[in-house]
């Protein structure tokens, strides 16, 4: 299937916005140098936001698999494909921490990648739920880059090319570009931790954390870090109640799922894709990270209406007693 892959006229490629699919998008761009770029997020992709950019010359890394794409790169469990799945596109898929180390071992026989084999082993740290607290709390600059990327601001592209064209870790974040958003971005680090703080409670050994309307977004990992061993995963509502795909500077409610991975080295105790599927039937990821947009319940099913805050609690609520049969 890689050799097929590498045929492959590929003249776009859609990635995830995040620290696997920039590295992953920076390898593929080794092959195929001339490739545009675009970034997305797997909501945007499931409600056909970005259709008009994917076509049998397109590689779709890092995301759920489009039916219209060239090459499919991923290791989501919810985007394991089944038998007869392809319609015509070639898909990559293997149990892996990221995607990354997929389109690495696919081109490493093919082009030299050995510049990017120490960032590789972080990118799979960081996706794959691998790394410990004190790795994450720690100064290492993986850590940093992958807190700094933006893709509004242009950042995570210029990162992008930047690795695409060998630069080192420490130089990018010490260039002109960079170097402002990443001090900015240290100094926002500790205001992100009180704001978590100050909206975390925990539930039945689950942290829930309440980010919707507040313009801040985190990871499980900040979030475990700080609650510590009182919990063995963890809810993140984000996002903005009403707002729906394609609002500028908006994002509809979402809540994201993870497993505390510093407490449970060798997964979690409960699949957390039970919960980002019961609802949004476009939700999903790993059974240890995964997510899923806040739907609108009306006596205990989801209808089409714009999400309110009293929704946010109602999802929450079914979500805990399906944890609470763990």
């Amino acid at each position: 299937m890689e050799r097929e892959a590498l045929a492959l006229d590929i003249r776009r490629i859609v990635t995830d916005s995040d620290l696997d699919g920039v590295v992953t998008a920076a390898i593929l761009r080794r092959w195929w140098p001339e490739a545009e770029v675009v970034f997305g997020h797997p909501g945007e992709l499931r409600a056909g936001l970005l259709d008009e950019h994917i076509d049998r010359h397109t590689a779709v890394c890092d995301l759920p698999r489009h039916p219209d794409c060239g090459l499919s790169i991923d290791h989501h469990q919810s985007n394991a494909p089944s038998e007869g799945d392809d319609h015509g596109v070639v898909i990559i898929w293997r149990e892996s921490p990221s995607a990354a180390r997929i389109a690495y071992d696919m081109l490493a026989g093919e082009v030299d990648l050995s510049d990017l084999e120490d960032l590789l082993v972080w990118v799979d740290k960081l996706d794959g739920g691998g790394i410990n607290r004190e790795e994450f709390l720690s100064d290492h600059p993986v850590i940093w880059l992958g807190r700094v990327i933006d893709i509004e601001a242009g950042i995570a592209n210029h990162i992008l090319e930047a690795l695409q064209h060998g630069v080192s870790v420490d130089k990018i974040l010490s260039d002109t570009v960079v170097e402002p958003a990443l001090e900015k971005r240290r100094a926002k680090q500790a205001e992100m931790d009180s704001v978590i703080a100050e909206n975390t409670y925990v539930v039945d050994r689950l942290a829930i954390v309440r980010l919707e309307d507040r313009d801040v977004r985190s990871n499980g990992y900040h979030v475990t870090a700080l609650v510590g061993d009182d919990c063995d995963a963890c809810i993140v509502v984000h996002g903005d109640v009403g707002a729906s795909f394609g609002e500028e500077g908006r994002y509809p409610v979402s809540a994201s799922f993870y497993t505390n991975s510093f407490l449970h080295t060798s997964g979690g105790i409960y699949d957390l894709t039970r919960l980002a599927t019961r609802f949004d039937l476009d939700g999903g990821g790993h059974a240890n990270a995964c997510g899923c947009r806040i739907r609108a319940l009306e006596e205990g099913g989801s209808v089409k209406r714009p999400v309110e805050h009293g929704d946010i609690e109602a999802n929450l609520e079914v979500w805990l007693e399906m944890w609470a049969e763990r």
